[in-house]
């Protein structure tokens, strides 16, 4: 009787693996076929060296694209705030030059009067007065105000019955651009009394 866990002779080993996996034993022929057909399905690093190289480029081809972008996005900006320093005032310019036609109709009339003139110039003044009120220019006239520093500027000081500081004349008007001074008023402003 054999013992069916010992090696035959003419079996030594593989019988024993066989018995255990429960697979027929494999020749050595097979167990080289096995491996090369691993080692084929496994790539090589010279396989894997050329696919990182493509990846590599592609992503470097794509860095530069977006870095170009960017570029052209910063240029395209500068150009714009360069184009909206230059023309700001556009609208502005274009709302004027209404202004500057009845002027210079005005000067153009011969054998005008003089209440010709004044209408034409209360018409001028009229259409000057609309593009401030159009574009948010206020007009600071602060007749018999307390003087504010951040709206006048105090040419002198007189003595006067109104309360100290207080605006007693306007040498020139000022103006106020969205809340903020383009000029401030020329004022005479009216100092404490001396007791």
């Amino acid at each position: 009787m054999t013992d069916v866990n010992r090696p035959q002779p003419d079996q030594p080993e593989q019988t024993a693996a066989a018995n255990e996996t429960g697979a027929p034993p494999a020749t050595g022929n097979e167990t080289a076929k096995t491996a090369e057909s691993a080692v084929e399905s496994m790539p090589s690093l010279e396989q894997l060296l050329k696919k990182a190289e493509l990846d590599a480029a592609e992503h470097y081809d794509a860095w530069l694209r977006a870095r170009a972008d960017a570029e052209n996005i910063r240029k395209r900006a500068q150009i714009d705030v360069a184009n909206a320093h230059k023309y700001a005032i556009e609208n502005f310019s274009t709302e004027l030059l209404a202004v500057m036609d009845s002027l210079e109709a005005a000067l153009a009339v011969e054998n005008a009067t003089v209440e010709n003139f004044k209408s034409g110039m209360e018409l001028t003044l009229r259409q000057l007065t609309a593009v401030f009120e159009k574009f948010n220019i206020k007009l600071i006239n602060p007749q018999g105000a307390k003087f504010d520093p951040h709206l006048h500027q105090a040419m002198s000081t007189v003595d006067s019955d109104l309360a100290p500081n207080t605006v007693v004349q306007v040498m020139q008007k000022g103006y106020v651009l969205n809340d903020r001074v383009i000029r401030p008023a020329l004022v005479m402003v009216s100092k404490a009394k001396e007791t």
